[in-house]
């Protein structure tokens, strides 16, 4: 087949029942986002949200769209914009991976860093006032924007209901991670309504909030909370699984050496809190889960480290 642009490589990723010991034995499948072309998930998040700011007429040729982002949405988004000739500016937390900001910088994107310290909040500030300052901008703000989870109803969660249903397998579970709940929110809609009874549990690190715990930083990148997002006012996770950074670390290095897999750390912790989920469930239950990008991008974060380093 012959594509004539690459928002036609998005979605449509490969759902791979994983080789893993579980309890119970049951089963866990994960969505491969890294086959993505910009390498994540957020490139459906990138692509819907231009669509729809685009249709909503919220866009001119001249548009300079600015966006608060840990990486993968600034890359799905510059891949969006890019496509329509657009400026983007993201704005980043410093600490956040390396990789992620090359690729940025490599579709067109300009960086604004903001400390480590203030975290996603420091971002989400600084985009707001660049967007009162910069003339015809436009602030896709995915962690209010109702087209976040939208793009995963619409996307992702029809393709698991399409493969589930095609190969006759019931569905017990879900589990995503947390960041801004779009991604959760979105696709246990629909996966509830298709799968009466299904638990959906939603994973945060060790240093985000869900759960009570205290703020702190954590090495697992992309899934931590510093507010609780407003997605979950209508779509609240069953249970929260809380995984630290050495539990995500080694489900990220087991699942390079077992199944070949090359994944995040929040890959990682998906896994982990799968693994914990399965305890609960009836034998032979089938587990769904999210892997949303790529070991690769977060080389520079040492995501292969030995364990006793962590």
């Amino acid at each position: 087949m012959i594509y004539q642009d690459v928002s036609q490589l998005i979605g449509q990723t490969p759902l791979m029942k994983l080789a893993v010991e579980t309890p119970n034995h049951v089963s866990i499948y994960a969505k491969l986002e890294m086959f993505n072309p910009g390498g994540s998930i957020k490139d459906r998040l990138g692509e819907y949200l231009m669509d729809d700011a685009q249709k909503k007429g919220l866009l001119t040729a001249e548009t300079t769209i600015i966006e608060p982002t840990a990486g993968n949405t600034g890359i799905g988004l510059a891949l969006a914009a890019q496509k329509r000739g657009l400026k983007t500016i993201l704005v980043v937390p410093e600490k956040f991976s390396q990789e992620k900001q090359i690729l940025m910088r490599a579709l067109g994107a300009k960086i604004v860093h903001t400390p480590s310290g203030s975290g996603i909040k420091g971002a989400i500030a600084k985009a707001k006032k660049l967007a009162t300052q910069i003339p015809d901008s436009y602030l896709p703000l995915q962690f209010e924007n109702l087209a976040n989870p939208a793009a995963y109803a619409t996307s992702l969660a029809p393709e698991i209901v399409t493969e589930f249903t095609k190969n006759k397998l019931s569905l017990a579970a879900f589990v995503a991670g947390a960041g801004s709940g779009g991604t959760f929110a979105g696709i246990t809609q629909v996966l509830k309504q298709k799968f009466p009874g299904l638990t959906a549990a939603v994973v945060e690190p060790e240093g985000s909030i869900l759960n009570g715990g205290a703020s702190h930083s954590h090495l697992t990148e992309g899934i931590g909370v510093e507010f609780i997002p407003l997605f979950f006012a209508k779509t609240k996770p069953d249970v929260i699984y809380t995984i630290s950074d050495r539990e995500a670390f080694e489900q990220v290095k087991q699942l390079a050496l077992t199944n070949g897999l090359f994944v995040g750390s929040s890959s990682g912790a998906a896994l982990a809190a799968s693994l914990k989920l399965a305890k609960e469930l009836p034998q032979n239950s089938n587990i769904v889960t999210i892997f949303p990008d790529s070991s690769e991008r977060y080389l520079s974060k040492h995501i292969y480290r030995f364990e006793e380093e962590i």
